[in-house]
């Protein structure tokens, strides 16, 4: 079997990436709520540095191309989908722009023979940087601005005939409709029962189900979390202890480093800071073991 990730941190085998072109190029910064230090240039070849890491650690990259179709929000391709080991499941995007990256998920698991189990429809919303794997059977999904209680009912009765339970809890609004709070923004696996968090905006309960599970969980530093807006936090595990994160926030760095992780960083400003979205947002694990 070529697929299945139902695990945050295993060794990631088979991944979907998309390389930002076209449509990053033509993007409008204020309609795609980029900021400041966003610049599409600079951006690409950023993304270029991430690339090669994601590819040196052994990975088969599966790519979502850019051909100019205008969704400059698509290299993020962590939300659009998610994939099991009984096959992929298409999820309905939060954010309207990006509602039609959906249908380019569904042609890449086609064209590499993996399954569709299931599909969100009509009003429902989730998306997968809202998707926790807490075990291989606890999936907790964050409700809020992007994911919304029908996405969440549709993808529980999606899993439990395969023995998943998905689990439930909100999300503050935090700093508003616009920007986006993902329950992933708040809480990054590392290994093994082992997260990076920013305590105070995990919902108390699901607090407290990973404390009761086991883990350990590793606290940002608050004035890190805040100048990156909450992206020293989004860090992508290439297998248990071995991460990829964005450069600059070396308080958070050495927490990890600490807890016996090897940390690589890339610089980010203009892509992952300017645009929302880490080094999890970048890559869609389709195979984790």
């Amino acid at each position: 079997m070529s697929y299945g990730a139902q695990t945050m941190a295993e060794p990631i085998k088979r991944v979907i990436m998309r390389r930002p072109g076209e449509s990053l190029k033509q993007a409008d910064p204020a309609k795609w709520h980029y900021g400041p230090t966003f610049d599409a240039a600079r951006a690409i070849e950023q993304y270029a540095a991430f690339a090669d890491m994601v590819a040196a650690s052994g990975a088969e990259i599966l790519w979502f191309e850019d051909k100019g179709d205008g969704l400059a929000d698509a290299m993020f391709t962590h939300d659009p989908s998610l994939a099991t080991v009984h096959g992929a499941i298409l999820l309905n995007m939060g954010k309207p722009l990006r509602r039609d990256e959906v249908a380019g998920h569904e042609a890449v698991y086609t064209a590499a023979g993996v399954p569709i189990l299931g599909r969100l429809s009509g009003d429902a919303t989730v998306e997968g940087g809202d998707c926790v794997w807490v075990d291989e059977k606890t999936l907790v999904v964050g409700r809020g601005v992007r994911s919304n209680a029908e996405g969440i009912a549709q993808l529980r009765d999606i899993l439990a005939p395969h023995g998943v339970e998905v689990l439930s809890f909100d999300l503050p609004l935090w700093q508003g409709e616009e920007a986006c709070l993902h329950l992933m923004s708040v809480i990054s696996p590392l290994a093994d029962k082992l997260a990076l968090v920013y305590a105070p905006l995990l919902p108390a309960p699901f607090y407290q189900l990973l404390k009761a599970r086991g883990y350990t969980l590793i606290e940002a530093p608050e004035d890190e979390f805040m100048a990156s807006n909450g992206l020293n936090l989004n860090v992508l595990p290439l297998k248990p202890n071995d991460v990829v994160a964005v450069a600059g926030f070396d308080k958070t760095k050495a927490l990890m480093e600490e807890a016996g992780c090897r940390v690589q960083t890339f610089e980010a400003d203009a892509l992952c800071i300017a645009c929302e979205g880490g080094p999890t947002c970048l890559t869609r694990p389709i195979w984790r073991g």
